[in-house]
């Protein structure tokens, strides 16, 4: 089989509902379109983005039920396919990538992208899966085997070059490519929703997967504590490993009837246009996608001020209100503060440096080593 030597392979473990994976998608796609032939090489071809993909980007299913499963057959697919370049999203996989290329023994260029920050605050590192306790030695060990390391932000480069003593100029910062026409089109397409378009009461929304990481408890208490003054209500899109717990404390803070929790959609961004407000609660990230979409479609923005992303996002709360990490009393307060003054959504050069045809011209630069 002919394979052309501008052939670009992405590399995720799945195309479940998270950010990195719509993101590395998107990257795929767009590179696509600029005539590239583009593998989506997926540890096994499962998750909701995956119908999204289109003909031009071919889906390579290694077909295996975890990450460290795949290392085979990924190492066929390099020895078969020979890309030109490869580019890998996440830590763990970002490893097994490496170690792939390695054993293939292949020429192809292997580009990684850092996602998020190391240090997990608010989780316990004993409550942390062994890997991600490994990942930071891990890190150190490998990824000196890249020849690009990306970063999302800034400050997912500083911690992971001093994690890793990885001189932090050999790290290039790029930005997630979320302003797409798409999301524009999108955000005008109805909501299959009781409570949207909002009847007067105001709509608070927050987005992400149902895990620690976004913290969606302090969310909900501090919706509970607004719910006594104001008239609100409370969507949370997602899915994930801490549905029941939520539910259960919706019921145990009598909100039930006010809090709804849908669980994944396909078009986040029509929610997002109809909000009043967009909450993110997370207890660190990496470059939050769902913040900035949520300004790109007009909503008024709260974020914690957490490791990784928010502070840059929003130019040190030039463009929304930065609160503490797991602050249920400084959440409930901005989310009055917001609803009482009624406050603009963020003006236009907030998400300008998302726009996509900017991060695809860098992300296209650095794979092909330019």
């Amino acid at each position: 089989m002919f394979y052309s030597a501008r052939r670009l392979a992405f590399f995720v473990p799945t195309m479940n509902g998270g950010g990195a994976e719509r993101i590395t998608l998107t990257l795929a796609e767009e590179t696509a379109r600029r005539g590239y032939a583009v593998d989506l090489v997926l540890a096994k071809a499962a998750g909701p983005y995956l119908a999204q993909a289109s003909a031009a980007v071919r889906i390579v299913d290694l077909g295996a039920t975890r990450v460290m499963g795949a290392l085979p057959a990924l190492v066929r697919y390099l020895r078969q396919a020979r890309p030109e370049v490869m580019l890998s999203m996440m830590g763990h996989t970002n490893i097994m990538a490496l170690w792939a290329r390695r054993l293939a023994r292949v020429d192809t260029r292997a580009v990684i992208s850092e996602r998020v920050v190391l240090s997990r605050p608010g989780i316990s590192p004993w409550r942390q899966p062994l890997r991600n306790r490994l990942l930071p030695l891990l890190k150190r060990r490998f990824y000196p085997w890249a020849d690009g390391i990306i970063a999302v932000s800034g400050g997912v480069a500083d911690e992971l070059a001093a994690a890793t003593r990885i001189p932090r100029e050999q790290i290039q910062v790029i930005y997630n490519p979320v302003m797409r026409p798409q999301l524009r089109e999108r955000m005008r397409e109805p909501v299959n929703h009781p409570w949207f378009p909002p009847d007067g009461t105001p709509v608070l929304l927050g987005a992400g997967r149902l895990r620690p990481q976004k913290d969606f408890p302090t969310l909900i208490r501090a919706f509970a504590q607004v719910r006594r003054t104001h008239p609100a209500r409370l969507v949370i899109l997602g899915e994930g490993t801490q549905r029941r717990m939520l539910e259960t404390l919706v019921r145990q803070l009598g909100v039930e009837a006010h809090v709804s929790m849908p669980g994944f959609v396909d078009n986040p961004y029509a929610y997002m246009a109809r909000a009043s407000l967009f909450i993110l609660s997370s207890n660190f990230e990496g470059l939050p996608g769902a913040l900035i979409e949520a300004m790109c479609c007009g909503a008024p923005v709260i974020a914690t001020d957490c490791p990784g992303g928010p502070r840059e996002i929003l130019c040190d709360g030039q463009y929304g209100q930065l609160i503490p990490t797991g602050d249920v009393d400084a959440m409930a307060g901005a989310i009055r503060k917001a609803l009482d003054e009624k406050l603009p959504g963020p003006p236009a050069e907030s998400w300008q440096p998302f726009e996509i045809d900017t991060v695809v011209d860098q992300y296209l630069d650095t794979l092909r080593g330019s």
